[in-house]
């Protein structure tokens, strides 16, 4: 993949890329970023919210605007310099969320875009809106996918990190069973 520098960005430019959001996408991201409120992943407690049943942390969907950043537009190379975020809706497991970056302001003299940052979901309502500012690069980036050969690692280490896993978890059940 090759992102565009900054001679190369003009207002108007868009990329966007969907991605549905299973129940372990969220877990592994709670468990990344240490996030335990129960609104997330206890469903007895989320049902007793406005939300009803668990939802993702918003910054698990504002990774999906990072990732088209990084990945499209302006793509690799790309230094993320500031975001703003307003949460609309809540985004639980199962949802397709679909992220898009517009170019709204390139400013080549300073080496600065100003992006429009949008997350909609199936049914085509905003999830997340905001604006970001980036700092493109100055020369093209080529970056290959490795993540076809990793995905091999990933299958053939896929047993321990379960077990790992479920070591973890039990620690935490067992932890949480003293603390009583």
């Amino acid at each position: 993949m090759i992102g565009k520098t900054i001679a190369e960005l003009r207002p108007g430019d868009r990329a966007e890329m969907a991605r549905v959001v299973e129940e372990d996408d969220i877990a592994s991201f709670i468990d990344a970023v240490g996030d335990l409120n129960p609104v997330h992943s206890d469903v007895a407690y989320a049902a007793t919210t406005p939300f009803k049943s668990p939802i993702a942390p918003g910054l698990f969907t504002a990774g999906l605007i990072s990732a088209v950043i990084g990945t499209w537009l302006p793509g690799p190379g790309a230094v993320y310099l500031s975001q703003s975020l307003k949460f609309v809706k809540p985004v639980r497991a199962g949802d397709t969320i679909s992220a898009r970056v517009d170019v709204l302001e390139v400013l080549v003299e300073r080496n600065r875009a100003r992006l429009q940052t949008v997350c909609v979901n199936q049914r085509g309502e905003e999830v997340l809106s905001g604006e970001a500012w980036v700092m493109p690069s100055k020369a093209p980036v080529f970056y290959e996918d490795r993540r076809g050969a990793g995905s091999l690692v990933a299958l053939a280490l896929g047993p321990w990190a379960m077990a790992t896993q479920a070591a973890r978890l039990w620690a935490a059940l067992v932890t949480s069973a003293v603390r009583r």
